[in-house]
């Protein structure tokens, strides 16, 4: 069995629009709220922390939601058309908000449209599990990870040429780069509403997987309770994901500081090891899912957990910068690819057929929740005691990360049976 390459880009391209707003959001939205409001640094974050605290509640009750949903067009695509469609339109009044200095506005409609676009987020991703057979979902998730980053590039390369500095006294125009996030986001859910009949694909994969490999071997049926061994391997696994988002995150989050007073890197040298990062990371997606489909998940994921502790280890211990550190930061890129490929699968993996987009929103549940407590816990230590505790502190739940995950005996991936023995010699995966 094969994956289907063309439809995974095609359904990749809902999470190619979200990506591309959160670019959006994390590089423009700071600003807005500095040059138009005066806002301080404190109040900023304060703000810019409203997504991942509304994430925690919104993914999961819509991921559930779409499960319910039963019409023509499918359970996914409603919550996508819709949420799209409402994220559009508040995007465009944010300008508007923007430009007549109306701070009670603008607060309000970037609430509004940070719910609009957390109704969609879990149902986007669960459409790839839903079409795409259980063995080959390690592979699919890599696509869907690049179509992601193709998205975030896109809105980088549109800050670039869009966004001009204004003259003294004048408000900097996001309205053409606003037009071009709205742009892609129209165009990328049009293209998939047209060509992907999500009913359709659903049954036609549940109709081709082997009953030793369907979902519902690991427990009952779609919202029943889960199998005491499922249900441990599960919660074990929802630690790994909160233990190694506070680990990475806390990196990803505080490296420009850490880097400008620890290591004196200066003009913003700091971000050259971050675009390594990201850039091997994009180039490991389609390797490391091959390899998870001959080796398992499990085994992938730990591999890439020990490459991150080993690299945060050995930056711990680092007194001043070093060229090299350029390869460490590229390892750790390709750590976190490994992970990234293969822990939304087995999560999938332990959900019934009916419970996908619950078991999606539980896991983005648990790494927000990272990603909220950790800029908090981690720069307390790094304001109170010491620059110098960032990478012991990756270190530390990285470390807790792999043990928890050692734990895990559920959701990796097996390979389909044969349905003759010529297949055996059939290596074009």
């Amino acid at each position: 069995m094969k994956l289907n390459v063309k439809r995974t880009v095609l359904v990749g391209l809902a999470f190619l629009s979200i990506c591309s707003f959160w670019q959006f959001y994390d590089n423009i939205i700071p600003l807005i709220l500095k040059e138009t409001f005066s806002l301080g640094e404190t109040w900023t974050g304060v703000i810019m922390a409203l997504d991942n605290i509304l994430a925690l509640f919104l993914l999961p009750v819509f991921g559930a939601l779409s499960d319910r949903v039963n019409l023509p067009i499918g359970r996914r695509m409603p919550f996508i058309l819709g949420g799209t469609a409402l994220s559009v339109f508040f995007l465009l009044l944010l300008n508007y908000a923007d430009h007549s200095r109306n701070f009670a506005l603008f607060i309000l409609v970037l609430l509004v449209l940070l719910i609009a676009m957390g109704t969609y987020r879990s149902p986007a991703v669960a459409l790839m599990p839903d079409v795409t057979p259980a063995p080959l979902r390690s592979k699919g998730n890599a696509v869907i990870n690049l179509m992601g980053t193709l998205g975030a590039v896109y809105t980088l390369i549109m800050i670039k040429v869009l966004v001009k500095t204004p003259k003294d006294g004048d408000l900097t125009d996001y309205l053409p780069l606003i037009l071009s996030i709205v742009g892609i986001m129209v165009v990328s859910v049009a293209v998939l509403f047209a060509t992907i009949r999500e009913n359709r694909l659903r049954e036609e994969v549940q109709g081709t997987e082997e009953p030793e490999n369907a979902q519902e071997e690991q427990g009952a049926s779609a919202g029943g309770k889960l199998p005491p061994d499922v249900k441990r391997s599960l919660i074990l696994l929802l630690l790994s994901i909160f233990f190694w988002f506070t680990a990475y995150n806390a990196v990803t989050t505080a490296w420009s500081r850490y880097a400008t007073v620890v290591w004196e890197l200066k003009d913003g040298g700091y971000a050259n090891c971050l675009l390594v990062a990201t850039l091997a990371a994009v180039a490991a997606y389609i390797p490391i899912g091959f390899i998870s489909s001959r080796i398992g998940r499990k085994k992938t994921i730990l591999g890439g957990v020990v490459l991150m502790t080993v690299c945060y280890f050995i930056a711990a211990l680092l007194p001043d910068y070093y060229s090299w550190l350029y390869g460490l930061f590229a390892v750790i890129g390709i750590g976190w690819a490994a992970i990234n490929v293969n822990s939304y699968p087995m999560v999938v993996e332990m959900a019934k057929a009916g419970d996908i987009g619950k078991y999606t929103g539980t896991y983005y549940t648990f790494s927000m929740a990272a990603q909220v407590f950790t800029p908090i816990f981690s720069g307390f230590l790094l304001e109170h005691i010491s620059y110098r505790t960032l990478f012991p502190y990756a270190v530390v739940f990285s470390a807790l990360a792999f043990v928890t995950m050692s734990q895990v005996r559920h959701g990796d991936s097996r390979p389909l049976a044969k349905k003759s023995a010529l297949e055996h010699f059939d290596v074009d995966d």
